[in-house]
Formats: structure tokens, sequence, C-alpha cells
């Protein structure tokens, strides 16, 4: 098999600021020029491993000169370093930790403003309310059936106006858990906010008005992250 021929000169590139050389290949020498791009193709994945990032060779095909051009295998920069760089002083970044900080001691002060609402019961007050037992209503809670929020130190507390007025909770709450993650927070926060494809209305609102299926079309539409 004859060896694959090469032109008698080096033809210098320029690519990531990389000087690189070239060699070529006749067409019609196809195992040969399958051989070479192979070994390129190895010799990336070892050089990438070793440096640790990107690395590149090209491959030109020529019909009208009937060669083919594979360059040697150079390391590419990362874009990132490049367009964004960033002094790593080492040092936490002190305004950014105090404000957040700050805002999640607001979000506590405000869970424990919303537990401690008049409208919220706790799980013995609620299993009253609605006739069963405290044991049952937990139950009801973790299957989603019922809205229990999480409040820490107040324990879970569920919001009195969960009730339809048949003073049974909602039938619509365990498809809303389910599309908002079985998150009793997100659940609740989706009930007490107005929402464009609701008309404006209160997910909370729209359940007292029998409105189900709007509600739950638009609790997925919060799920896919839609614009409201």
């Amino acid at each position: 098999m004859a060896v694959p021929k090469r032109s008698n000169h080096s033809e210098a590139a320029s690519h990531a600021g990389v000087a690189t050389l070239s060699f070529t290949t006749k067409l019609p020498a196809q195992a040969h020029f399958k051989k070479v791009l192979l070994e390129r193709y190895q010799e990336a994945i070892a050089r990438s491993r070793k440096i640790g990032h990107r690395v590149s060779f090209r491959v030109e095909v020529d019909p009208a000169a009937g060669a083919q051009t594979i360059t040697p295998v150079e390391e590419q920069p990362s874009a990132s370093d490049d367009m964004f760089p960033v002094e790593d002083t080492g040092k936490p970044d002190t305004e950014l930790e105090a404000a957040l900080a700050e805002a999640r001691e607001r979000g506590r002060k405000r869970v424990a403003e919303i537990v401690a609402g008049d409208d919220m019961l706790s799980a013995e007050a609620f299993a009253k309310l609605i006739g069963t037992s405290r044991v049952t209503v937990n139950a009801k809670r973790q299957s989603g059936q019922v809205l229990g929020i999480d409040g820490a130190k107040r324990g879970f507390r569920f919001p009195v106006w969960q009730l339809d007025k048949d003073g049974r909770p909602f039938g619509a709450l365990p498809a809303l858990h389910a599309t908002l993650g079985n998150s009793a927070w997100a659940v609740y926060r989706f009930l007490v906010s107005r929402h464009g494809a609701l008309d404006g209305r209160t997910g909370l609102r729209a359940l007292q008005q029998g409105d189900d299926a709007s509600v739950l079309a638009a609790a997925e539409g919060v799920a896919r992250g839609d614009f409201d």
C-alpha cells in the first residue's frame, strides 16, 4: 500500500493565537486519510484530558484541488476566560452575604406573619372544623388533599379558606399540589395571587366560583414558567 503523499511545503495557519502546520493527502488515498483522521481524534482526546479544557483540529476538503487537509491538534482557550475575566480575591463578598442574610430574615418574618394570621388554624382546630381527627388531617396534608403550610415554630397551619361552600376542602387541591411540585407554599402563593390567565382573579377566588378547570390550567402555566 502506498504511503500517502504529502505536499512538499508546509502551510502555516493561525487559530486562537496558536500557529499550526497542516499537511495534505490526496483524495484517492481514502484508507490513509481515515487513519490520519482517527489518529488526530485520539490525539485530541488525550490532549484535552491532559490540559483540562477544549482542543480542536480542522479538516478541510477541496474538491477542486483533489486534496484534504488536516491540521494538528491545538488548544482552545475557554471563551469565558477571555471575554469575562474575573479577579479571584479569595474573599467572600460581604455585601452580598449581608444582602442574602437580610432577604432570608425578611422571608422568615413574612412566614411568621402568614402563619400567625386569624385565617390559619392548627391541625387540631382544623380537624374539629371539618369533623375529623388530627391524625387524619395530617394524612390528608401529606397526600395533598388539604393545604397545610409549615410555620416552623408554630408547626403546620391550615388556611380556613380552603373549604368550599359545603365545608369540604376544595376538590382541586390534590391536582394543584401535583402540578406545583407538591410544594404547599407554592400552592399557597398560587391561591392568594392574582393571575392574568384567570382574568385577574386569585386562584382562591376562581375556586370559590367553581372554575376548577381554569384554575388547573393556570397552575399548569405557572409550572411551565409561562408569563402571567
